[in-house]
């Protein structure tokens, strides 16, 4: 077994001062900074094109390219030096010597640093070990680096420090850059299925007078020219159903959302959702379609229905499971008798004996509720629907015909964790503006997430919302489920952090 001996730790504040004293030079010489270079090839698609093209061919047929990228490694050997250089598509080999580009040239070469950009003109060749190289014809440094990466043994494993130099991270760990491509083409692929079953996407307010469409703790600001306290956006589902009733039968929006909530694996306060509604469906159309596209978009992106998270396989073709809230307590806690969940006291008896925190003055529904979520949702690995939510948590879904204590509302669950949430929506204007006012008051009892009554919504669904269903997926969590990523911040570019003690 290789013995690599732990390299001496790199002395930043004296390697950024002899890179300045380089640049320094290169200000002097006046060719410091150009931007006159112009890439014409990606390393990925030169390795693509010509991995299979023997050595006499490429020296028969010189193919002349112009590539441009960051140097990840480098090795000097007298009259011939190595790199591999980086862009945005992936590493190709450099092969500078004395004669090409020069003496000169490749002297000044051997004084680049790790991290450097540069631009090169050369031709293709294959070394004797078939590696496809770039013979440099032209070479030029176009950025110089002041800062040096994080060592080749050891790479950037500090996760906090990887969360706040995004920047860092992406260039030297390829699973990173890997990510976030990844989740660009989740949410491309999400907005093509929509667009090809005729659906409108539209862009709603992000700074709102009444925040509405959630229950959450909204963040505040302040409008100078109007004099006028503006909330960030909570949800679009408040603006969007108004463009359904304007006659924008299927709509959607992928958006930014704003959460005045804690931080953790789950949560950030900044996070994007999709939302999208449908006139003339209900909630049981809704379940079937949310499966159909999270199949699609996994097999679009990854190429399977059968993905991997955190060492157990999902498969996303199956049918998913549908529980009520009660029917899940009871398959996961079947102590947990009908005499003890329909009883008020009995329920808060057993959610002490749990030692689990509680809204006393939540009904039955709202404490089987956090009983369900306390006890049960962590367990709900393989794709479950949990349906009919109590009305008295579900304020914007329709009530059902044959149980008005309940609604016509689902919310998904994978890998033990909610990954959207949908209803029938609520088109009776009277039924809305009670359930607002029930909602304000309360708010009034010291309830920071509750609802604001929003008078102009009710307005608009007085001049009819046709019978709808929508739905709210979290993009951050399904780019997690499919990317097999344990946290949120995985699979956010920028996620919240506290302050940088300096």
């Amino acid at each position: 077994m290789e013995d690599h001996q732990t390299p001496v730790p790199q002395d930043t504040n004296k390697i950024i001062e002899e890179r300045r004293a380089k640049l320094k030079a290169l200000r002097e010489a006046g060719t410091a900074y150009p931007n006159d270079f112009y890439r014409q090839n990606l390393a990925a698609e030169l390795v693509e094109q010509f991995e299979n093209t023997d050595r006499n061919t490429l020296d028969l047929n010189p193919v002349v390219v112009k590539v441009a990228g960051r140097i990840m490694l480098k090795r000097v050997m007298g009259k011939a030096s190595f790199a591999t250089i980086q862009d945005m598509s992936g590493q190709i080999q450099l092969y500078v010597t004395d004669s090409f580009p020069g003496k000169e040239e490749h002297e000044a070469f051997k004084h680049y640093d790790i991290g450097d950009i540069v631009g090169v003109d050369g031709v293709l060749f294959k070394t004797q070990k078939g590696e496809l190289t770039v013979r440099a014809k032209k070479l030029r440094l176009l950025t110089k680096s002041l800062r040096p990466l994080p060592e080749k043994f050891h790479g950037l494993t500090d996760q906090e420090l990887r969360y706040r130099q995004r920047y860092l991270d992406l260039i030297v760990n390829e699973d990173s850059r890997l990510t976030f491509v990844q989740r660009s083409r989740i949410i491309q692929a999400i907005r093509n299925f929509l667009i090809a079953r005729r659906y409108l996407e539209v862009e709603t307010p992000m700074m709102q007078p009444i925040p509405g469409g959630a229950a959450a703790r909204p963040f505040i600001t302040h409008h100078n020219a109007l004099d006028m306290r503006l909330y960030l956006r909570i949800a679009p589902e408040l603006y969007l159903k108004r463009l359904v009733v304007g006659g924008f039968e299927k709509v959607f929006e992928i958006n930014r959302n704003f959460r005045n909530e804690g931080i953790s694996t789950r949560h950030n306060p900044e996070f994007t959702m999709l939302e999208f509604y449908i006139a003339y469906v209900n909630y049981e159309y809704l379940m079937d379609f949310i499966q159909l596209m999270l199949l699609e978009v996994a097999k679009t992106v990854l190429g399977t229905a059968k993905i991997s998270y955190q060492g157990r396989e999902i498969d996303l073709s199956k049918p998913y499971e549908r529980l009520t809230i009660t029917d899940a307590i009871k398959k996961y806690h079947p102590e947990i008798t009908d005499a003890i969940l329909n009883d008020r006291a009995a329920l808060i008896a057993k959610l002490k004996q749990m030692n689990i925190a509680y809204k006393p003055e939540d009904g039955l529904g709202g404490l089987q509720l956090t009983l369900f979520e306390n006890t049960c949702e962590a367990q709900l690995f393989e794709p479950t629907y949990i349906i009919d939510y109590p009305a008295e948590v579900s304020p914007l879904a329709r009530r059902s015909d044959s149980n008005p204590g309940i609604t016509e509302r689902f919310e998904l669950y994978i890998a033990g964790r909610e990954i959207a949430n949908g209803f029938s929506e609520l088109n009776d204007p009277d039924d809305q503006a009670a359930r607002f006012l029930d909602q304000v008051r309360q708010k009034d009892a010291g309830d920071a997430e509750a609802m604001h009554y929003d008078a102009d919504y009710i307005r608009a669904i007085e001049y009819g919302l046709p019978p709808t269903a929508g739905a709210g997926i979290g993009i951050d969590r399904l780019v997690m489920l499919l990317t097999d990523s344990p946290s949120i911040r995985d699979v956010i570019l920028f996620p919240q952090m506290r302050p940088e003690e300096r």
